[in-house]
């Protein structure tokens, strides 16, 4: 009975390094998908700009649901520039936005982010731009995981405008872009 005890602790330590083995992989090999960070943080901070860009004014978001004991309405008025439901009207379905991009090879060899308006009009293999744009798309799921508290107070600050996310996001608060680097890969072309 003593000599099964021993056998199964064994087995078990075993199966617990395998799951642990496993589980390495499976956290390392996503992180290692992506060769350029700064292109595809570039190509993220790209859509977000559209969706900036794309924002109708809107008024401020009446808060002031309650009577007070003279019947006056109470509770604040947010400017809805400032209002974390402007933060998740531009981070809502970030990432799934983020499967209409691919990787594509420049004639110079350089690889870009674009984005696919018909991906039946792609050259090449279809297969491998489709694992592109879920690698993308699992990287903006990490950047915005990583970010995504810092990135809401940057944009609740009221300092989200057009032509400052890749700035904000890619160099200030996740790091993948150097001050230095003046180029993005990211086509603003579509396929």
């Amino acid at each position: 009975m003593e000599a099964k005890r021993k056998s199964n602790k064994g087995g078990a330590a075993i199966a617990r390094s395998a799951v642990l083995l496993v589980a390495s992989l499976v956290i390392l090999v996503p992180v290692a998908s992506i060769d350029d960070k700064c292109a595809a943080c570039n190509a993220v901070a790209a859509e977000i700009e559209i969706g900036l860009s794309n924002e109708k004014p809107r008024n401020h978001l009446d808060m002031r649901h309650r009577l007070d004991s003279r019947g006056q309405r109470e509770g604040k008025v947010i400017d809805y520039r400032v209002s974390e439901l402007r933060v998740v009207e531009l981070l809502d379905d970030l990432c799934e936005k983020m499967q209409d991009y691919t990787l594509q090879k420049l004639d110079s060899g350089e690889q870009v982010w674009v984005k696919v308006k018909d991906w039946d009009s792609i050259e090449g293999d279809k297969q491998e731009a489709r694992a592109y744009s879920k690698d993308i798309s699992s990287f903006c799921g990490r950047l915005l995981e990583e970010t995504e508290d810092e990135l809401a107070e940057w944009i609740k600050g009221g300092s989200a405008k057009s032509g400052d996310v890749s700035k904000a996001l890619c160099q200030n608060l996740s790091k993948h872009c150097s001050y230095s680097s003046g180029s993005s890969k990211l086509d603003h072309g579509e396929l």
